[in-house]
């Protein structure tokens, strides 16, 4: 297990489009100010990392997290600046690196990629890619988006893209390198990918026990190994709030984690979301939502189970307002993160 005191905390969001303290909503421009002003406040309050996603439809106010990212860079000293995640298979990874090796400079060194498939596919249609090659389009740009984060000449040839031979990319690093990461929702032939590439790992985990994904956390360890690779960390993904207590957490999370899943879910076909399910959820699987000795027990198991040396809280789910998104943060940070570390040395 991970030394209490190295264990790594950051936040995700997805951009969820706001409603104001009366209920009205928020336009997307205000929407992204507050993401700028959440991640200062997570900066301040010493947090690791903050993660933006990337999506394409109206109850996301981001589309082009990196440019968001970009902003925050230059409101910020220490905080890491990533991504949850790049949609790698619809973008181009040569535009990718320069866009973060921008982010790298503005930031001084504070860029880092989560590449992903992505949980929709509305980002196919719009920028002229086929379904039929989701797959492919995701193996190769991945491929080579580790080529190119070594920053030096680049040779590579696939189906999904214009060949290079010998083609350097810039701007270059400071650093010479920026961190990448990628993200796993819970297949095997993801898993051994991100091992064979030497990508550390970050496990999506929005449902059930954690503990679930202890033999995933296994087969990347025994993957690696196999590989010749040296050991890498492996992180957490998963939704939830903090309030004072958990009756406050959860009577301010239900609505609207049941308008944004609610609303995925009758796209998809699911069951209809039931209150049950959520407050499930809440108590035994992977929402974590209550107060801040609550929040930190349901996190010292999840780290545990997995092996995790980094758990990325996803704060924003649905149209909460940004008030209590604020709040959240600051109790994430000040109670939750030195509550782990003390159960965790404890």
């Amino acid at each position: 297990m991970t030394n209490p005191a190295e264990l790594l905390f950051g936040l995700d969001t997805f951009g969820d489009m706001n409603d104001k303290l009366d209920g009205t909503p928020e336009t997307a421009g205000q929407v992204i100010r507050n993401i700028v002003e959440q991640a200062v406040l997570a900066d301040e309050l010493g947090l690791h990392a903050f993660n933006i996603g990337e999506h394409h439809r109206d109850d996301f106010a981001v589309s082009a997290p990196d440019s968001v990212l970009a902003g925050i860079a230059t409101r910020t000293s220490r905080i890491t600046l990533g991504t949850g995640v790049t949609v790698l298979s619809s973008d181009d990874p040569v535009r990718v690196f320069q866009r973060f090796s921008t982010i790298d400079a503005l930031s001084n060194g504070r860029a880092e990629i989560t590449a992903g498939r992505g949980s929709f596919t509305e980002s196919f249609p719009l920028f002229g890619y086929e379904l039929a090659d989701y797959h492919v389009l995701f193996e190769e740009k991945l491929e080579l988006l580790v080529k190119l984060l070594e920053e030096g000449p680049v040779t590579w040839s696939g189906r999904t893209r214009a060949s290079l031979t010998d083609q350097e990319v810039y701007p270059k690093t400071e650093k010479g390198r920026i961190g990448l990461r990628v993200g796993v929702g819970g297949s095997p032939e993801s898993v051994v990918r991100a091992a064979r590439l030497g990508i550390p790992m970050a496990l999506a985990i929005i449902g059930g026990d954690a503990a679930r994904f202890a033999p995933f956390a296994k087969l990347y360890r025994d993957q690696l190994e196999a590989f010749g690779r040296p050991e890498l960390p492996v992180s957490i993904h998963s939704p939830g709030h903090v309030a004072e207590t958990d009756e406050q957490a959860l009577e301010e999370l239900w609505p609207n984690y049941l308008a944004g899943f609610g609303r995925i879910g009758r796209e998809r076909g699911w069951a209809p979301m039931s209150k049950e399910h959520f407050l499930n959820e809440a108590m035994h699987g992977s929402v974590y939502a209550g107060s801040p000795e609550t929040v930190a027990n349901k996190i010292v198991h999840a780290v545990t189970s997995v092996g995790a040396s980094r758990f990325d809280l996803k704060f924003a789910n649905g149209p909460m307002p940004h008030a209590q998104l604020m709040s959240s943060i600051e109790l994430y940070a000040t109670r939750v993160v030195p509550l782990v570390r003390d159960k965790l040395a404890g």
